[in-house]
């Protein structure tokens, strides 16, 4: 059981039957240890090397001949310490590692787009709920919000979009739209900073989308059951609100 358990520290086959020698019998040469365990002299030096490293066994050079003493069982906490330094030096680099990396990663801003799917049943509440990060997003971008909404989201959710304009920090909105009584009505209701304009070349559309800041999120409206994906990766964010910013000024 004392070789299993000595294995399981890291001890090899000889090194344990050396280890185990010297703790039974006291100080003993090398040349006692190989008669002993029937292990060769010139092995007994090398694996004692070892064991020295280790901190398990001590080497006498001051008598006329070279003698090994084991220390006390306690002393294999030693190992355990050692490992557990060895373990808090490399926690502390990989920390310093993972930062010096992420500040990499900021300068040349790479992200891995992170996508969020909202089921029908919560797509009201994640409106009311994300309106607030999509803004801050807009006010620090310093961008207005663009895309196109089809006439759906207002059918279903008028009262999010009279809420909008009311929120600190609302945003100039960009709209383009198929045209629509709908569409025509929310224009009459005097909102200064959503402005929409109709775009032939979308009849075809059947999903409002929105470009906030680093966020992209699209809503099918269209039929039942209704979905949101909300994307939010700044490089795809600004490429598509390039486009929906260059439709509009073909419109003007």
């Amino acid at each position: 059981m004392s070789k299993v358990a000595l294995g399981k520290l890291g001890f090899s086959d000889k090194e344990s039957e050396v280890y185990l020698a010297l703790l039974q019998h006291g100080t003993m040469t090398p040349a006692e240890i190989a008669k002993l365990t029937r292990i060769s002299r010139p092995t007994v030096y090398s694996v004692s090397k070892e064991l020295v490293k280790k901190g398990v066994i001590l080497e006498d050079l001051g008598g006329s001949s070279r003698s090994l003493i084991a220390k006390q069982p306690e002393d294999l906490a030693i190992l355990v310490n050692r490992e557990q330094k060895a373990l808090d030096l490399k926690k502390a680099t990989v920390n310093q590692a993972i930062g010096e990396l992420q500040k990499i990663a900021q300068s040349s801003k790479y992200s891995i787009p992170k996508i969020a799917f909202i089921p029908e049943e919560d797509i009201e509440n994640y409106l009311y709920k994300q309106t607030p990060t999509w803004n801050a997003s807009m006010k620090e971008a310093q961008v207005s919000c663009w895309g196109f909404q089809d006439p759906g989201l207002v059918e279903h959710y008028q009262a999010w979009i009279d809420w909008c304009p009311q929120q600190q920090d609302a945003p100039l909105v960009n709209l383009l739209s198929n045209e629509s009584d709908i569409e025509q009505t929310i224009q009459t209701r005097g909102y200064t900073n959503r402005h929409i304009r109709f775009w032939s070349g979308a009849s075809s559309f059947t999903a409002t989308t929105w470009v906030m800041g680093n966020y992209i999120a699209m809503i099918n409206t269209k039929h039942h059951p209704f979905s949101l994906i909300e994307i939010h990766d700044a490089m795809m964010a600004e490429n598509l609100r390039q486009l929906f910013s260059g439709i509009w000024k073909t419109l003007e």
